[in-house]
């Protein structure tokens, strides 16, 4: 083709994610998948039958309204409100999605153009790197450093330039499981409002913070009219498959969203919307006793990775554990990742693949904890011989 690559130049490098390579390995292998972050076990009961009920309703069995159902967008205003007192206008501040990897693309190819900077946590979600991209922008890596991978607030405004554009948070954050405090959301949101920045946030864990408490940035002084606040419904209610996520946040940034996103998908999860609008309203009980149930799973699987011979940084939220394999002597994640099901029968994650320079994570490794106990036992005695051979 005249010498051309086939692959748009924005997306080299990028290839097959991951995920994908290292879930395949486990089906290759029959290992224990610790490296995707999916549940082993479906949600609660009664919103797997709401979606059945819609099915056979037949509501969202043809095209949802392309801003997404009016029952999921006041459950998700309600939610908003109920859990952080943000009042949010379902018509017109509220965006149905297909999962946050939607709301992701669509946020950034609406609010972006070439040469604009983005700057964003690193080791980062390796779709952010991708839709900076593809919206022809510059992607400006942010490191956050083990042990507790905070963010260092004078490096970030440093990094800010007359081209940066939008500051892309991801908190809870993954693969690290760092929760931003109250002094680094009010040191970002200041320094927002003074460079008169846009900013995303990447909310998906909110409801997984086992130290302190989640606080979306959009609620603080002077952000809510310069944010976009994503989260979704995989992960808090175990049904990843369902693709429901949604984006909040001032009526003139949610109409730049949407115009990009009827474009993506136009519309997705017809009869899965009704069944998560179901879900955010149930009791605060449930919410807590996942939260409690996910804490206990991350002490458990952090005790045999230490146990191991691994380095654990213990995630104050989420559902991944970040470790360094360093102490094993080991000195590639990668390769010791692609290793991994052979030797034990276990399945993990390279944290290298999440930095633009490899070698700021060339050593750590990242296991999802999100699986039933006795899955996570079995992994922690087949990974105890690691640190005999």
């Amino acid at each position: 083709m005249n010498g051309r690559p086939l692959l748009n130049r924005r997306l080299d490098g990028l290839g097959t994610t991951i995920f994908a390579e290292m879930s395949a390995l486990a089906a290759a292998t029959g290992a224990i998948n610790l490296g995707q972050g999916f549940p082993d076990t479906d949600g609660p009961e009664e919103v797997r039958e709401a979606a059945v009920r819609a099915l056979r309703d037949g509501r969202g069995n043809q095209y949802p309204p392309g801003p997404g159902v009016p029952e999921l967008r006041t459950a998700v205003a309600e939610h908003q409100a109920r859990r952080y007192g943000l009042s949010f206008d379902p018509d017109t501040e509220v965006l149905v999605t297909a999962g946050a990897t939607e709301a992701i693309a669509a946020t950034l190819l609406a609010l972006l153009e070439p040469g604009d900077e983005v700057i964003a946590f690193e080791p980062y979600y390796d779709s952010y790197a991708a839709c900076i991209a593809m919206a022809g922008a510059t992607r400006v890596p942010l490191t956050l450093r083990a042990p507790d991978f905070r963010p260092d607030l004078d490096a970030l405004r440093d990094a800010v330039t007359p081209r940066t554009r939008l500051l892309l948070l991801n908190s809870p954050h993954n693969p690290t499981g760092m929760v931003l405090n109250p002094g680094e959301l009010a040191a970002i949101a200041e320094l927002a409002v003074e460079r008169d920045l846009l900013v995303v946030t990447d909310e998906v864990y909110e409801h997984l913070v086992f130290e302190g408490e989640h606080t979306p940035l959009i609620s603080l002084p002077g952000m809510r009219e310069r944010t976009v606040a994503i989260s979704s419904a995989g992960k808090t209610f175990s049904f990843t498959g369902w693709k429901v996520g949604w984006v909040t946040g001032a009526a003139p940034l949610v109409a730049a969203v949407r115009t990009a996103k009827q474009y993506l998908t136009f519309v997705s999860s017809g009869p899965f919307q009704y069944a998560v609008a179901e879900a955010l309203r149930l009791p605060d009980g449930f919410f807590t006793g996942f939260r409690e149930d996910l804490r206990a799973k991350r002490d458990l699987l952090a005790g045999g990775l230490a146990d191991a011979g691994l380095t654990v940084f213990r995630p104050q939220g989420t559902y991944f554990i970040t470790t360094d394999i360093a102490a094993l002597g080991e000195k590639d994640g990668l390769a010791f990742c692609r290793s991994l099901p052979e030797r034990c029968g276990v399945v993990a994650v390279p944290n290298a693949v999440f930095y633009d320079d490899p070698e700021a994570g060339r050593t750590q490794v990242r296991f999802a904890f999100c699986k039933r106990e006795e899955i996570l036992r079995e992994a922690a005695a087949r990974l105890s011989g690691l640190g005999r051979g």
